[in-house]
This record gives structure tokens, sequence and C-alpha cells, in this order.
């Protein structure tokens, strides 16, 4: 365990809440993966074959998205200014949490404007989305960022953005 902590430069105990809950959300997305591919192939959840196959694919896509990850942290841990390298994770969830809650929100959003993607062109649905989507998930991003004690990250990152699209007159400090 100690080699664990010292490789994530771990000092206290609760910063292992984001190793727990990254491995926890890769085994969540492998699980999510192989039960998208099992449902594809008509397999009832009642089936034996189910129950091993569930079990084999969640292992394989939990692990792929390990080395992925992994590889990520080690390209990112370069180009992003963090303290500790726990820290890393705590980032991504923020990126993956922000994401998501972003495209669910923009949902009845969307549909409470009267678009609906059964009966609008994707030529108007998707761009509409994409900028409505895109000023809930800034805000989302420094609210969860500072739910997860990354907000000077985040803040950071949202004015190097910002400024890169032409807003820089408005992040003056």
């Amino acid at each position: 365990m100690q080699k664990f902590k010292d490789r994530w430069e771990i000092q206290s105990g609760w910063q292992l809440l984001f190793p727990f809950l990254g491995l926890t959300s890769l085994l969540f997305s492998g699980y999510l993966i192989g039960k998208s591919i099992l449902k594809s192939f008509g397999y009832l959840q009642t089936d034996t074959i189910y129950s091993i196959s569930i079990i084999a694919l969640t292992i394989f896509f939990a692990s792929l998205l390990l080395v992925i990850t992994l590889k990520l942290f080690k390209i990112l841990e370069t180009r992003w200014v963090v303290t500790y390298r726990w820290e890393l994770i705590a980032i991504f969830m923020v990126f993956a949490i922000t994401g998501s809650t972003a495209a669910r929100i923009s949902d009845p959003i969307i549909s409470f404007i009267g678009l609906n993607k059964s009966t609008t062109t994707g030529w108007l649905y998707w761009p509409v989305r994409v900028l409505l989507i895109f000023p809930i998930y800034q805000v989302l991003l420094l609210i969860v960022g500072w739910l997860f004690g990354q907000f000077k990250f985040f803040w950071n990152f949202e004015k190097k953005m910002l400024s890169r699209m032409g807003f820089a007159r408005f992040l003056k400090d």
C-alpha cells in the first residue's frame, strides 16, 4: 500500500478516495460497455452465459480503460500544473462528471425550447444543442472543480480556453 501511496503522492488517508473513485468509475464504465455489447447480441440477463460474459467483459474493458487512462496521465502530467499526482484523478473525474451532467441537463432545456431530435433537422438540432451545452459546461466545470478541490486548476483552464476563443477582454484579473 505504501508503494501505491508513494506513486500517487498521497499524504493523507482521505486522498485515497480519488483512486478508489477512479477505479470504481472504470469498473462501472467497463460494466456499461459490456452490458451494451451483450444487449446488442440479444442475451437475456437471466442466462448463465450472460453472467460469465458480463464479468469477463467488465474486467476486459475496465483494464483497457485503465491502460488508456494511465497513458493519458503520463502525457498530461507534464502539461497540467498540479501539485500531486492524485490530483490528476480528481481532474479526470471532474471532466467526466461535468460532461455527462451538461449533456443530461441540455435534454430537458432543449425540449423546453421546443426542439425535438425526431422532428427537428439535424442541421438545426445539433448546433443549437452544442451552443446550449457550451455555457452550461463552463459553469459546471467550475462548480464541480470546486467540489473536488480543483477550482484553481479549472479557473486557469477556463481562462486559457476562453482567451483562445477571443474572450480574453472579459477575463481581466
